[in-house]
């Protein structure tokens, strides 16, 4: 149990946004410097385990209610964050430079304790977990991502029909606008074809994707009404960068990965050689286990202090953290990772 609780290394993302917060200034970008200057030098200097427990530890960690308590308190931390955040823009002297930093500083947070984990609430089987999922996808305004990837997504990933998985020489930014239109669009198809086969209208109350449009555009409503419309501007700057730190992470998860399709049509099975992986530890412990991606997609529901490595999962050279940085240089990216990615294309 004494080991499980370097977990709270997660929680230095949210205190490092307060610190910025509060200090202003250069401090102003707050977990920037911890998730993109300080965890990769540490990740550079430290090697990653292969490590994975035994059957009997295992069980003990899926009983233990510590691990789900340390993401359900995310909760209160991210919109702890936000009302501060709005505070701050709204009541206090800020030059631009501060607010512009601050701004940074609570979109990275709102996507790595945001929609990170909102990701892993969002494969839990029951309702209050999958209600904190859209909770936490709120802020971000992606809460079409609790549809689109786990109902589109993980069918199709590693195939040219899943807009999240980047293919072999694409560049970072023709990825982005990919995604993000085709995953909004994906989520919309999913959902009216869930409704056709129910027998329902589109047009209903039934409509997930509708009611998450509403949900948000009252979120932003209450913004504006309580601190004004330059901060509902704002709040969509802080969307944005969330939803620009998702995809940065998909972008390296999948990259140049296929499945191959069957003489039946369909694709093979969903493999642990489909989606890179990252033993680094700091980062693992920092995006709760995120970066054992393989095992994830073999087993969905697999809670994230349990997930495994697989010796024939293809491993990126860095952490995610470096790795999202080297991917916003395309030529850089390109060197590191396609001859990588040609090792599993073959």
């Amino acid at each position: 149990m004494t080991r499980d609780f370097k977990y709270l290394i997660a929680y230095i993302g949210p205190l490092s946004t307060i610190i910025g917060l509060y200090l202003g200034g250069i401090w102003s970008a707050g977990v920037v410097y911890v998730a993109f200057f300080i965890i990769p030098l540490m990740e550079f200097f430290t090697p990653g385990t292969t490590e994975n427990f035994s059957q009997a530890v295992e069980e003990e960690k899926l009983r233990s209610r510590f691990f789900d308590w340390l993401l359900y308190l995310n909760i209160p931390l991210l919109y702890g964050i936000l009302v501060y955040y709005y505070y701050r823009i709204g009541y206090t002297p800020l030059s631009n430079f501060e607010i512009g930093l601050m701004t940074v500083n609570v979109g990275v947070i709102t996507g790595v304790i945001g929609i990170n984990v909102a990701h892993e609430l969002g494969h839990r089987v029951t309702k209050s977990e999958q209600l904190m999922s859209k909770i936490l996808l709120l802020p971000a305004l992606y809460m079409h991502f609790f549809i689109e990837h786990n109902r589109g997504h993980h069918k199709n990933i590693a195939t040219k029909e899943d807009p999240a998985t980047s293919r072999y020489g694409e560049s970072l930014y023709a990825f982005f606008v990919r995604s993000v239109c085709m995953g909004y669009l994906s989520a919309w198809k999913i959902e009216n074809k869930r409704l056709a086969k129910a027998g329902i209208a589109a047009f209903s109350w039934q409509n997930e994707m509708l009611r998450f449009q509403i949900i948000q555009f009252t979120y932003l409503a209450l913004i504006t009404f309580l601190f004004g419309w330059k901060t509902m501007l704002l709040s969509l700057v802080i969307g944005f960068f969330a939803f620009l730190m998702l995809e940065l992470v998909n972008y390296i998860e999948h990259y140049g990965l296929e499945r191959k399709k069957l003489p039946s049509g369909r694709y093979e099975p969903v493999q642990p050689i489909h989606s890179w992986n990252s033993n680094h530890e700091i980062g693992r412990i920092f995006l709760y286990e995120l970066t054992r991606h393989s095992d994830h997609h073999f087993k969905a529901t697999r809670k994230y202090q349990v997930l495994r490595h697989f010796d024939e999962s293809p491993q990126l050279p860095y952490g995610y953290p470096a790795c999202m940085l080297a991917s916003l240089i395309p030529p850089l990216w390109f060197k590191m990772m396609n001859e990588r990615a040609m090792t599993y294309r073959a």
